[in-house]
């Protein structure tokens, strides 16, 4: 025991390891080229980013045209040219150093300060994580200037040099100094698709500028946009005719100095665009900006509106006194500061949602008049063969309908008129035979990107939509655009614009180089139909401003498309005259013609879209391109059902005479003249005609061809083109708990 008291005490006795104190690091001053390189990893991040700089210079430049060639996605090579005022002489030799620009003096200018530009950072920091070459003439100079910069300073003297109006900038391997950040940059694809997107939102927003983005030795742009006074135009060309067509115009604006001062302009998209990516270009002051409080909040409008899987197109320019923006709050100037913020975001989502409401009739489900068959088979038990004993099926998975009779089931309940001459044989036999006197898809052009656009849609086609299109049975149209199906047991609604343009650009392919032709009784001169394009595309189709850029549009297009004639006609059926005249269009579908109404719109997608000298994409274009105009849309006059009748009706002025009689007399005022509702019949049985024409081509040729050709893509799946409204077994589980 007292062994163990004394090792234990020995034990305590043992005094503890103490740690020697730590001394605090050193501070240093860090090498100025140390800081500088720093500064500039911040500031230029990115290829798009020492992109922006440059532009957005040469816009503080006043410049009428800037130009970019890229390479291998900015990190070889990036060139801005433009023509503005140019950088003078006595400049140069401190253009490249940190803290050095034209823009302001104090810093108090920050508070009214207009440019893009203002810290001098910019072009500095390229120096130091690349090589920077300014090529520049200013007016009135004899010959321009070169001098070349690294790491903030000016290489050798100017060299004398033959120049065009304004100035060139060429960075060189950027981040040549950086290993990883270059690494990673070269192991990213979408950069130079990220400086395309740049130069489409500066070219939509600077009108009066013409932009071009190309990669360096290509011959063609992949941004090009002509200076413009019509902004819808400008997006037209950027964003395409399917993003333009689809957008309304928006105004906000607020003079109440106690909330916030602003004016809004702007276009958003109607409930008719389709994406999967929301696109908003902001401008503040002119400012290329991100706002993710007031992006959310015009989210959130939509995603009352649209499907789920689409998203908006919005463009959007702000304009506030300068003093009630702060623009320096972020090192790459993409974000600004706004006084009053949360009352602009308010004001501008209530327009949003005003103008959505006003616009949005997708969703607005109709009644109308159907027309009914005379030949539907009625189905009794005496059809049943003698003998035959039916499996008992329970009766919440009964399937009540036959896919194989085209007829629509719904018609089945409403009053009989005579089809007159839409009287056709809707035996589903004929129509067979008759659509599959198209010829065999094996026969197709022996062209390696055909088959490869062929391929893909094999290779694309959903399952189960496959199952649904095949095995279906058509009810009846539940709108203008929606027809009510059942399969099996479940009842869907279908979007028949999106199907009827899926189907007719897959049977555009595989009818490549072997179409039947439709002859037009007059030739269509391609000019005319350009400008009528053009014409409905603006928001005020009456207005004759820009009808000198419409014309120069429309013949450039014409021009175009003449040199293209013989594969047109040879491809696609589509003959055009040496005098630039449309006569004969393709056959896609058996006893079936395209609206022609939609004529101009195709045109003008021939002329701006299709991309000539890549062979799949131009091939592929040109089937997208059939396939929208031969797609069963709604015709462009009011469906003269339910309430569209009110579109062809007039006021007349009516006079009650003495014996109780009426007659017409508009000259007649005062308190015995009457007003009267006059039906324009001749309007109104054309427009009849071309809603059953419609009806009965759903009907008896475009689902009996689904059938028979479609392959629906993935993508319908997900864009609400098919939408399950019922199934039986639900409502019997519904039906059993009352």
């Amino acid at each position: 025991m007292d062994q163990m008291e004394t090792e234990e005490a020995a034990e305590v006795s043992i005094p503890p390891t103490i740690p020697k104190a730590k001394e605090p690091p050193k501070i240093q001053r860090l090498d100025d080229s140390v800081v500088n390189r720093i500064a500039a990893g911040e500031v230029i991040q990115r290829p798009v980013l020492a992109v922006k700089e440059l532009v957005e210079n040469s816009l503080d430049a006043g410049s009428t045209s800037v130009n970019v060639a890229v390479k291998d996605s900015g990190l070889k090579l990036i060139q801005v040219s433009d023509d503005g005022h140019g950088i003078r002489y006595e400049d140069l030799p401190i253009l490249c150093e940190r803290h050095t620009t034209s823009k302001l003096s104090k810093y108090e200018d920050l508070q009214s300060i207009k440019s893009m530009g203002f810290r001098g950072e910019a072009l500095a920091s390229m120096t130091y994580v690349g090589h920077v070459m300014v090529t520049t003439i200013t007016k009135g100079q004899l010959h321009g200037y070169r001098a070349s910069y690294r790491d903030g300073v000016m290489e050798n003297e100017p060299k004398a040099c033959a120049a065009v109006k304004g100035t060139q900038i060429m960075v060189e391997n950027l981040f040549y100094n950086m290993i990883a950040r270059r690494k990673t940059l070269q192991n990213s694809s979408d950069d130079y698709t990220k400086i395309v997107d740049l130069l489409s939102r500066f070219a939509i927003h600077h009108t009066s500028v013409s932009f071009s983005c190309r990669k360096y030795g290509a011959s063609r742009s992949d941004v090009h946009s002509i200076a413009t006074t019509s902004r819808m135009d400008s997006i037209r060309t950027v964003y395409g005719v399917s993003v333009a067509r689809n957008l309304i115009k928006i105004e906000a604006s607020d003079n109440d100095s106690s909330t916030s001062l602003f004016e809004m302009v702007g276009f958003i998209s109607n409930s008719n665009y389709v994406a999967k990516k929301t696109t908003m270009v902001l401008f503040i002051n002119d400012r290329l900006v991100e706002c993710s409080a007031l992006k959310r909040a015009i989210e959130i409008v939509y995603s009352a509106t649209l499907p789920k899987a689409s998203k908006p197109f919005i463009y959007m320019s702000i304009v506030l006194p300068p003093e009630h923006v702060d623009v320096n709050v972020h090192p790459t100037k993409r974000e600004v500061s706004l006084l009053n913020l949360e009352v602009i975001i308010e004001k501008v989502q209530s327009v949003v949602e005003s103008k959505l409401r006003d616009s949005d009739e997708a969703k607005t489900f109709q009644g109308q008049t159907l027309e009914t068959s005379p030949c539907a088979p009625s189905s009794t038990s005496k059809d049943l063969p003698s003998g035959s004993k039916l499996q008992k099926v329970p009766v919440n998975k009964m399937v009540r309908t036959d896919s194989s009779d085209p007829a629509g089931r719904l018609h089945a309940y409403l009053q009989t008129k005579p089809c007159n001459h839409l009287a056709k044989d809707t035996n589903l036999t004929a129509v067979r035979s008759s659509v599959r006197q198209r010829r065999n898809p094996n026969e197709t052009a022996d062209l390696t990107s055909i088959q490869e656009l062929i391929d893909n849609i094999d290779g694309n086609c959903h399952s189960g939509l496959l199952d649904i299109v095949r095995n279906c049975t058509y009810i009846g149209m539940a709108d203008d655009v929606f027809a009510l199906l059942q399969y099996n047991t479940q009842l869907y609604l279908a979007n028949v614009v999106n199907l009827s343009k899926e189907l007719m650009y897959q049977q555009a392919l595989l009818r490549f180089a072997h179409f039947n032709a439709i002859q037009l009784s007059d030739p269509a001169p391609l000019s005319e139909l350009i400008i009528l394009a053009l014409k409905e595309e603006d928001l005020d189709p009456e207005s004759s401003e820009n009808d000198d850029l419409k014309e120069k549009i429309a013949e450039m297009n014409t021009e175009l498309l003449k040199q293209k004639v013989e594969m047109l006609e040879e491809y696609f059926g589509i003959k055009i005259d040496t005098h630039g005249n449309l006569s004969r269009l393709p056959v896609i579908l058996d006893q079936y013609n395209p609206d022609m109404d939609r004529l101009p719109e195709f045109v003008l997608c021939l002329g701006n879209d299709v991309e000539w000298e890549d062979e799949k994409k131009c091939f592929q274009v040109i089937a997208a391109a059939i396939g929208n105009f031969y797609a069963m849309h709604p015709p462009l006059l009011p469906n003269p059902s339910g309430k569209g009748l009110q579109y062809y009706k007039k006021r007349k002025r009516l006079r009650n005479l003495e014996d109780g009689e009426k007659s017409s007399d508009d000259g007649v005022t005062g308190d015995d003249v009457e007003m009267e509702d006059v039906v324009e019949h001749e309007l109104l049985a054309e427009a009849e005609n071309a809603w059953a024409q419609r009806e009965w081509s759903i009907q008896h040729v475009l689902f009996p061809s689904m059938r028979l050709f479609l392959k629906p893509p993935t993508s319908l799946s997900a864009n609400g083109t098919f939408v399950q409204v019922a199934s039986l077994e639900k409502l019997y589980r519904i039906f059993e708990r009352c």
